[in-house]
């Protein structure tokens, strides 16, 4: 999978004339995000995140997604950004111009929320918790319940670790 494929529409003025219309950013990736899972549902994809960024004058709404235990193709990833397009224009929840860029999350990408610990369960990962205990850890996610992480570690054990102990989170090559 190495590098995230990436596909950009051009940028659009919809806006004008939208059913529901948001008010502000975080509003703006609420809605985003229930269209986007709207797209991906029926092509067994899910949605990793959406955001609504404002970068160097331009707008952009960039959405990633995955298969569920990961190898979300280039095609999947194109076919994903057409059927969420279309509906970003009929239910036009954005004002103003965008840019819509659709990927796959790649290797290496850091599991921030709660909720990407059950997205990516079942995939390689590496978790280095803080100091001073430091620790590395990789293995497959098994998922995160009651504040701890789960994973079953490369030498074969079950491991725990607290979530608010890991320094960093973020998925890792197949090994």
């Amino acid at each position: 999978m190495g590098s995230s494929p990436l596909f950009f529409s051009p940028p659009r003025d919809v806006g004008r004339f939208g059913e529901w219309k948001a008010t502000g950013p975080r509003e703006i990736e609420t809605l985003s995000f229930r269209l986007a899972e709207e797209a991906a549902r029926p092509l067994g994809l899910v949605v990793v995140e959406v955001a609504y960024v404002r970068e160097a004058g331009r707008t952009t709404l960039r959405a990633v997604v995955d298969r569920p235990g990961g190898g979300v193709t280039l095609a999947e990833i194109e076919r994903f950004s057409r059927a969420f397009e279309a509906l970003l224009d009929r239910r036009d929840p954005i004002p103003g111009p965008y840019r819509l860029e659709a990927s796959s999350p790649g290797l290496g990408r850091a599991l921030r929320r709660d909720r990407d610990f059950e997205v990516f369960r079942g995939r390689r990962v590496e978790l280095v918790t803080s100091p001073p205990e430091g620790r590395r850890v990789t293995g497959v996610l098994l998922g995160l319940e009651d504040g701890l992480v789960r994973v079953r570690t490369d030498g074969g054990g079950e491991l725990a670790l607290a979530r608010e102990r890991l320094a960093r989170a973020r998925l890792a090559e197949d090994g």
